[in-house]
């Protein structure tokens, strides 16, 4: 039985950023460091030992999110590297969703980033409390004080500076720890593993004094005891510091923030210390609540071996053609050969094999218990976002958001082996993935594939050709549109049919009204009388719910609509639940029909960073795409472009960029919102 003790020392946290922040670099060296491992991978030469796809070894970007443990100052960290294109959103979410606490990683010179927005709110969501590296301090433009600035006015939060550079760009050497009042010079020819603690160079001792006093300042104002020390002029110890910046990075009112460069080997000690000393172990956070399905009361499970099992399938991963499951446990404690229940699915599972995880290589373990991430074998119908429990004590936890697929392609199998493989091959490539989808077109008889980008579902049916050997023809992107209405409409849907000699009879009328975008469906029971018994409630509402499958534009799904069920008839011996379930989905479609359906696109946000004497052109392009140009901030030498544009639109945009911009401008596109589909 784990010791509570024990626990305090465990911390399970993530490394989120935008894409070529330096997340991957930095996880490599605080394994090196902590002494995981022997020798530093570099994300640029393929050698990252958490980037251990080939895709990510070739792309130089980290694609699925892989959990490692290390120990540092007898604190063990379990680890995960999370990706930072916006692609891969997913492995991102479902990270934050089982972390206690993360690392938010910014470049010095590029600041806060589209992405590094998105996932900032993420773990916002999840209440899961951070602490900020500026990383890149050894670049050309770094600024430490833009980030900062950056970080305070974008996320309305407290940023609170632990640390002051020595040097900036090719000179950065070290830093100055504001609560201990020394300075940290790393020695390069050790790789950044040994560093020298001195007392502050004179010439920086103003600045450094300042910068504590305004540490001490901000502190103050959540901690009265503090202010009074402070305004008495007392010496107040580090202890104190550090005792106040962990209670408000734990209460999520402020970031702990400190600068380095993992690439240059600095600044990764002092922030291994800041992990063990500002974020939460598992007895710090608190305790997980869920439903129980029998009761449908609200429970709790504390993180303590000695409660029933409560578990979180977080992400599911074939290898070799088994199924690993991965885990994060709240409580209790999970065995070998145990027997659970996946209270989601309502199925008993049998624990084969638990294993620890560093990246893509396993160690045997018998058990694991409260606060740990863990891969579990031999659970057959666990996927991503079910809760696993003791059978006795069945618990349904929050499940993993998942996001729509914006983007689809047609592929078609090479040969008839192909063709025999690829149904299968891409349920498992579903499985690991639940936004990646396939269907067969009932028209075409087309397998078509869904996904959240071009490059998402290009590293999808790389892996296809690459992990199961099958090999496809892909078709042009095609946008997932939805359908909607503009206007209100009422209709009746009438069902009278004999089937295997019993009749079958309802009638249904109901109305359909537009709802606000982005609100989605909504069903209502209107019925003021009786004409239908309250027992084929759930049948019409059945009805009303595969009716939003397809509209009757193009047989997209249908969103942003309120359906009202106001009357019905009922025939004694005559009417079924089948009979209300058909009217109430025909009763649908006719009042879709009359209520002006249109289409809806998705638009995406778009985000394009451009030297000057580019933007007209950049602009100018926009305009063609039938984009909206939001915003344009000068950021130095460059000029930051915010606009929104319609997915249709933005098929091929990297290559037009480059070409109009000579390579110099970049670009970043996430899903914004549905809108009226431009003509």
């Amino acid at each position: 039985m784990a010791d509570p003790k024990r626990l305090k020392l465990f911390r399970n946290l993530g490394i989120i950023a935008h894409i070529d922040a330096g997340k991957t670099t930095l996880t490599e060296r605080i394994l090196f460091y902590t002494g995981r491992s022997h020798r530093m991978g570099e994300v640029h030469d393929g050698t990252a030992v958490m980037d251990w796809m080939e895709q990510e070894q070739e792309r130089g970007i980290t694609i699925t999110s892989a959990v490692t443990t290390c120990h540092w100052r007898d604190h063990e960290i379990h680890l995960i590297d999370t990706p930072g294109h916006v692609d891969f959103t997913i492995e991102v979410e479902r990270s934050l969703r089982v972390l206690d606490g993360a690392i938010a990683v910014f470049s010095a010179v590029d600041g806060v980033e589209p992405q590094s927005e998105t996932v900032w709110h993420q773990a916002d969501r999840y209440h899961v409390p951070k602490i900020a590296f500026v990383n890149k301090m050894d670049r050309v433009g770094a600024d430490l004080n833009n980030t900062v600035h950056q970080i305070e006015e974008k996320f309305r939060t407290i940023p609170l500076l632990l640390q002051l550079p020595i040097g900036i760009e090719s000179n950065f050497r070290g830093v100055v720890d504001l609560v201990s009042m020394k300075q940290v010079l790393w020695l390069d020819e050790t790789l950044g593993a040994e560093f020298k603690i001195e007392e502050i160079d004179p010439t920086l001792l103003p600045e450094a004094t300042e910068a504590r006093e305004n540490l001490v300042a901000k502190l103050g104002e959540f901690d009265d005891d503090l202010m009074e020390l402070y305004l008495g002029g007392e010496q107040i110890p580090p202890e104190r510091l550090l005792a106040a910046v962990r209670r408000l990075t734990l209460e999520l009112k402020a970031v702990p923030v400190l600068c380095g460069s993992a690439l240059k080997n600095k600044g990764v000690q002092p922030l291994l210390d800041a992990v063990a000393d500002f974020l939460p172990s598992p007895l710090d956070v608190p305790a997980v609540e869920g439903e129980n399905p029998a009761t449908g009361a609200i429970e709790q499970r504390k993180s303590d071996e000695r409660e029933p099992l409560a578990a979180l399938a977080f992400k599911i991963f074939m290898d070799q053609g088994r199924k690993l499951t991965y885990l994060r446990i709240y409580s209790g404690v999970l065995q070998v050969g145990a027997d659970i229940l996946n209270v989601s699915k309502g199925t008993r599972e049998k624990v084969s094999r638990i294993f620890e995880m560093h990246a893509n290589k396993r160690e045997r373990i018998e058990k694991s218990g409260a606060g740990n991430l863990v891969a579990v074998l031999g659970l057959k119908t666990t996927t991503t976002g079910d809760s696993i429990c003791a059978p006795e004590k069945p618990l349904l936890l929050e499940p993993v958001d998942i996001y729509e697929p914006v983007i689809s392609v047609s592929v078609e199998a090479q040969t008839r082996a192909d063709q025999e493989k690829l149904f299968d091959s891409l349920a498992k490539l579903s499985e690991e993935d639940p936004t990646f989808r396939f269907s067969e077109s009932t028209d075409t008889g087309q397998i078509i594939v869904s996904g959240m980008g071009e490059l998402h579902l290009e590293i999808v049916l790389a892996r296809l050709a690459r992990d199961y050997h099958v090999s496809v023809h892909a078709g042009k992107p095609q946008v997932v549109y939805r359908e909607t209405i503009l206007h209100k409409a009422e209709a009746t849907g009438v069902f009278d049919r004999e089937i295997g000699g019993t009749r079958h009879f309802a009638q249904v009328q109901l109305q359909l009204s537009p709802r606000q975008r982005g609100l989605g469906n909504h069903i209502v029971n209107s019925l003021r009388d009786a004409s239908v018994p309250e027992n084929f409630f759930p049948a019409i509402e059945q009805g009303i719910q595969e009716a939003t499958g397809s509209g009757t534009v193009s047989g997209y799904p249908v969103v942003d609509v309120e359906a009202a069920y106001f009357s019905g008839v009922f025939q004694e011996g005559a009417s079924s639940e089948l009979a209300f379930r058909v009217a109430a989905s025909m009763a649908f479609r006719n009042a879709f029909e009359q209520a002006d359906p249109v289409l809806l696109e998705p638009c995406m946000r778009v985000e394009i960073l451009t030297p000057d004497e580019s933007l007209g052109e950049v602009i100018d392009d926009i305009n063609k795409r039938k984009g909206k140009v939001e915003n344009i901030t000068a950021r130095k030498a460059i000029q930051v472009l915010s606009a929104v544009v319609p997915l249709s639109k933005m098929f091929g945009y990297s290559t037009a960029l480059r070409s109009s911009t000579q390579g110099r401008a970049t670009f970043t596109m996430h899903f914004s919102h549905y809108d009226l589909a431009s003509q």
